[in-house]
This record gives C-alpha cells, sequence and structure tokens, in this order.
C-alpha cells in the first residue's frame, strides 16, 4: 500500500479510469487542444499523464512532437504504456520534483492534476525551470468559480485525503504571476451541468 493518498487511489482506478471517466477525460482534452498552439518537433510534456489519452491525442495532433509523461502512479504508468509508442518516455515522479533536465520542454501541458498537488507554487516552480526560454505552460483543472465545483471541493477535502483543493480564476492568475510567469491568461467554460472547468496559459519568460 501506497503511503501517498494519490498513489493510493489511482493504484485502485487505474484499470477502469479510463471507462468510469471517458466523457470527462476526452471533452477536457478537447477543450485543452482546442487553447494549444504546437509546433513542429516541440519537446512536450504531459505533467500527470495519467493514463496516456492527452499524450495519445497530442500524437495524433502533431505526430512529429517529442512527447513525455510523467504521473506518480506507476499503475497508471503501466496503462498508459500499453497505448503508447515506445518512442514516449514515461517517467515516475512528482509535480514539485520533475525528473527532467532544466530548459528542455517547448510546452508543458498539464490536465485535471493541478487540485492534486499539495504544494502548488513549487509544482509552478518545477514546471518553469524545465520550460525553455518563451516556453509554454498549458493548465486545464476544476475551477473553483462555479458553485459545483465548491461543493465538490468542500467534500473532497472532508472525506478523499488525495484531494489538495481547487482554484479560482483571480487567485490561480494571481499564482502563476507570483512564481514569474508572464501572459498569463485564463479561460473558464462548462463541458455539462457540474464541471466548470478553466484552462491557463502562461509564458516562460527570461
Amino acid at each position: 500500500m501506497y503511503s501517498d493518498p494519490v498513489q493510493t487511489e489511482y493504484s485502485r482506478l487505474a484499470k477502469r479510469y479510463d471507462s468510469r471517466w471517458s466523457f470527462y477525460i476526452n471533452t477536457t482534452i478537447e477543450e485543452t487542444l482546442n487553447r494549444l498552439d504546437i509546433n513542429q518537433g516541440e519537446h512536450i510534456l504531459d505533467l500527470g499523464c495519467g493514463t496516456g489519452v492527452l499524450i495519445q491525442r497530442l500524437l495524433q495532433v502533431s505526430p512529429e512532437a517529442e512527447v513525455f509523461g510523467v504521473d506518480t502512479c506507476a499503475e497508471m504508468l503501466e496503462i498508459a504504456k500499453q497505448k503508447l509508442p515506445e518512442s514516449v518516455e514515461l517517467k515516475l515522479g512528482s509535480a514539485d520534483n520533475l525528473p527532467f533536465p532544466s530548459n528542455y520542454f517547448d510546452l508543458v501541458v498539464s490536465t485535471s492534476a493541478f487540485h492534486f498537488f499539495r504544494d502548488p507554487s513549487q509544482a509552478l516552480q518545477e514546471a518553469k525551470r524545465v520550460l525553455k526560454p518563451n516556453g509554454r505552460l498549458v493548465i486545464t483543472d476544476w475551477c473553483y468559480d462555479y458553485l459545483t465545483c465548491k461543493v465538490c471541493d468542500f467534500f473532497l477535502r472532508c472525506f478523499n485525503r488525495a484531494h489538495s483543493r481547487t482554484y479560482g480564476v483571480a487567485e490561480f492568475q494571481a499564482m502563476m504571476r507570483d512564481e514569474g510567469l508572464q501572459e498569463v491568461e485564463i479561460e473558464r467554460y462548462k463541458i455539462d451541468w457540474f464541471w466548470g472547468m478553466m484552462t491557463a496559459t502562461a509564458v516562460n519568460r527570461f
């Protein structure tokens, strides 16, 4: 049994994660891709890659890109390995200590993972560290500005140790700017009656 509650929860969920959350996963990934500009041959990191669905779509959109994934849960990575080509490098690691060199990626993308991060400032600093100058950071996650997400956040913080917290647009924008990210833009939207999301984009200017 893992000591980390996120690893514990997702080691159990791994085999049924894609089927259980298929609508949510596919919709949030498409919304994220709609807000991405990918250039030919870029190095891309999926931060909190889970079972690799986003990486699959990134390779479909930009087959010449070099895509990497990192996740804290070995069982989720095993599922990802079964569906992804061997050229995709998947690593076990945490958002606050990324197992990649500095100034390596053109783009870091994270979908539906940020609310698990215990140290969000450190996670942003690590994303910034591994980005090249003028590299882009794109984060999609739940948005606390919606009532349904406020209620969900409250119950999860009470009853689910894996969950950390959900952020609103203003707070998240300020956090990203405080960590030195620039050109921060955040768009919020709903994918159905319940799920209120936001996608934040920023640039790593030196």
